[in-house]
Parts: C-alpha cells; structure tokens; sequence
C-alpha cells in the first residue's frame, strides 16, 4: 500500500513518501504570533538554516528560525538521501569555473562535508539511518568507466579516498552486473534524510534557538538599522538575515527560485527485502547512481527496502509511465525481485543552476544566503550553514567564504526548460 501519512502542508502522498512514514518526530513547534527580537533571524527549515542555527545557538547568540511549512519539507524531505562529498561537477571542472583559490577551497569543503554530517548525527545522538560505507558512481558502457576514471584522477590528486573498481568487484557489491565499473567514496554515505533535518531541528531546540514552523515570511525590510520581517502572525527584529529557502524560495527572496531550473525527481522503495536477497544485493548498503544522462540511483534502508529513482515527476501521465519504466529497469538489474510490491513513491524538484555550481548571495546589509545545490543538498547544505554561522560570528569574512558574492541572475527560458525536462523524462522513460 502507498504511504498517505503527511505533513500538514504536504502536497499529497507523493511528497515525502518513505521518509515521513519512517522518520522518528520533530520537535513541538508553533507558528510565531506577535512580536520577536533576535540577533539573527533563518529563514529556511532545511539542512542549511538548521546548521547555521545550531551552530549559532551553541555560540550562545540568539536565534530565531522561521519555517513556512514544516521543517524538511522542502528537497530535505524529498531527496535519496546520499551524503555526497563535491558536486556534480568534476573537481578540475569546478577549479577551472571558479578560479583555483575559490575552486580549491570549495572542493576541500564540500569533501570533507560527509564527515562534518556524521560528526554532527554523533554529537547529538540523531536517529536518521547512517551508513558510513560510502557510495558507488557506477559506470555505464565504456564510456561512462572514461568518465569515473577520470573523476577518480582528479581526486586522487587532491588526496580523497576514492578508488574505481572493476566489473567483478562492482558485480559483488551491488549484485547485478549491469555495470562495467564503480567509483567508491569511502567518504560519503547514506541516511535517512526528513530524519536528520529533524534531528538537527531537535539540537537546534536544544542548544537555545526558537524555531516557528507555518511561519512564511510575507515581507522583509531595513528599519534602523534593524532587518524587519514579517509573517501572517507576527513579526521579528534581528540584526542579521540568512536566507535559506534555496529551490523552494517563496516571498521576499523568490528571486533565488528564478535563478534555477527545476529537475524533478522521483524514488519509489519496494516492500523490505528477505534475507536472502539482502545478501546479495547491496550487502554493504553502499549509496548507488550512475552515469546516465537521465540517470538512475538506489540504496537500502534501514528496514531492507530497495529506495529506487530516477529523473521525473510522478504526476498528471508521468505516474504511469516512470512507475512502468521502474518495473523494467528493476527487472533487469534485479531479476530476483521479481514482481515485488512498491510500499511508497514520492517525488520532489532538484534547483539546478546555469553552470552547476551552488551560489552565494547578498540581499542587503547583513543578510546572505548560499543557494543552488543542484542535487546535492545534505553535506553541502550542512557545511555551508556551518559557514555561515562563522561568518555572523565575526570568525570569517566573506573573503573567506567558499565562493565569492554573485548577483542573482534569472534562468533564460525557465518555465519552458522545466516543462521539457519533465517531459523529456517521460518519453525517455517510455521509450
């Protein structure tokens, strides 16, 4: 049976599927009425305004984190759940597009992100269904084994523990040989990803902050010297702005969604798995995508459930079709599934920018926000919050930030590129 447990403003069933059926509690909040005063107001209840707040919070400044819907609601909520270290992007690729100073100091970041998530599920106890045994970026054909050979070079210069495995090796970790190869991260991992952005609203409760849920921000202005925000039931002062609404920006910064195309996504996990078949497939419950232009992903959870997805909507025909291709492609790679039940389905929009690169931005004095993830949301998220809280602490400037300050730049022809990516998903998916 599919999942039909919501969140209160979820958009229906297939909005956080899995992860809201399974993901232990968020702490009580309300929505804020009257009036607040903080020295920094987060706007944004994901993995960056959590990680921003929390770390403030233990810094001992005041905090006050206004959430529209509930917290994770937005890709936090939705995604695979890898912790990926770096982006999309090859590292060289990222150094040429951002110079070697900036390039090299977000490559080290974003590759010791992984470690920062997990230290941080440690230190406050979060029960999201870590796994520590890194991921698999499996290649398809001859060339997409050219192309993780050439990510692992890459990495390997810059010191990262990553390491291409042969097609024998690949065939025993995931259980089908339906890959020529893998590129193994022992860095990164899996989780369970509505629970960590709840665990880590549970410390940010913890470490001091106040934290509203149901509270969109509706304005935003300068009075004073002072930012003045205002929600349907209240309003607060602070003296600094994080914005950290990312692909879901609504309101006074709906500007941050112009700037990135939405991908839509989609996973469906099976009825959880007998113990024979969890021998052989994903034994290690590495995290698994490959190099497809439209491509595919899988890992286990905790439970032993096959969490399977690709590119698309499951709305209007694309239910139909991506559930349909599904079947298919499971059947291929796992035969052994044979007709086995799918218990939930979700689907959520991945912000992808121009260049594929995240963006730091400046909306006013001392209000700032890092946005455009583009798929990889939980370790970078995570550590770009972490900078942020550095930066209003007066520990970093912006000189030392990861990226430097950019404009907000509209995509061209973005309605009409979301249209034909949700489109072009099906018709590759029926074909």
């Amino acid at each position: 049976m599919l999942s039909t447990l919501q969140t209160p403003h979820s958009h229906g069933p297939r909005s956080h599927g899995l992860w809201q059926a399974t993901a232990p509690a968020a702490p009580a909040t309300t929505a804020l009425q009257g009036h607040v005063s903080a020295e920094i107001v987060i706007v944004g209840g994901g993995y960056t305004g959590m990680s921003c707040a929390l770390h403030l919070a233990e810094a001992g400044r005041r905090v006050v984190l206004l959430e529209g819907k509930e917290v994770g609601f937005g890709g936090a909520g939705r995604n695979v759940g890898l912790i990926n270290a770096g982006l999309w992007l090859a590292p060289d690729d990222v150094s040429a597009a951002l110079g070697p100073d900036h390039g090299e100091r977000l490559l080290k970041l974003l590759g010791e992100g992984p470690a920062e998530v997990m230290a941080l599920i440690d230190r406050h106890g979060i029960d999201c269904e870590l796994e520590r045994n890194g991921t698999l970026h499996c290649a398809v054909g001859p060339a997409g084994l050219a192309e993780i050979r050439e990510r692992e070079a890459q990495w390997q210069r810059r010191g990262a523990p990553v390491k291409v495995l042969d097609a024998v090796e690949t065939a025993a970790r995931l259980g089908t040989s339906a890959y020529a190869g893998a590129l193994h991260d022992a860095r990164a991992g899996t989780l369970q990803p509505l629970a960590y952005a709840r665990g880590l609203a549970t410390a940010v409760v913890k470490a001091g902050a106040t934290l509203h849920t149901s509270s969109p921000v509706t304005t935003a202005e300068r009075k004073a010297d002072r930012w003045h925000l205002c929600t349907p039931g209240g309003t607060v002062d602070a003296d600094w702005v994080v914005v950290a609404t990312d692909a879901y920006s609504t309101g006074p910064w709906h500007m941050v969604r112009t700037e990135q195309v939405h991908l839509p996504y989609f996973n469906l996990a099976t009825q959880p798995l007998s113990p024979d078949l969890l021998r052989k497939i994903l034994p290690g419950r590495e995290g698994v995508w490959d190099t497809k232009t439209i491509l595919s992903s899988f890992r286990l959870d905790r439970a032993g459930r096959l969490v399977f997805g690709s590119v698309g909507a499951l709305r209007n025909s694309g239910t139909a079709v991506h559930k349909a291709w599904a079947r298919r492609a499971l059947s291929r790679l796992f035969p052994e599934l044979g007709d086995i039940a799918f218990e939930h389905e979700w689907y959520g929009q991945i912000g992808m920018t121009g260049d594929a690169l995240p963006r730091l931005h400046t909306f006013g004095p001392n209000a700032v926000g890092f946005s455009g993830y583009n798929g990889r949301g939980i370790a970078p998220g995570t550590v770009f919050g972490r900078e942020l809280a550095l930066l209003i602490a007066g520990e970093k400037t912006y000189a030392d930030l990861p990226l430097p300050v950019s404009d907000v730049t509209p995509a061209l022809f973005r309605r009409s590129r979301e249209a034909w990516y949700e489109a072009g998903a099906q018709v590759a998916h029926l074909l």
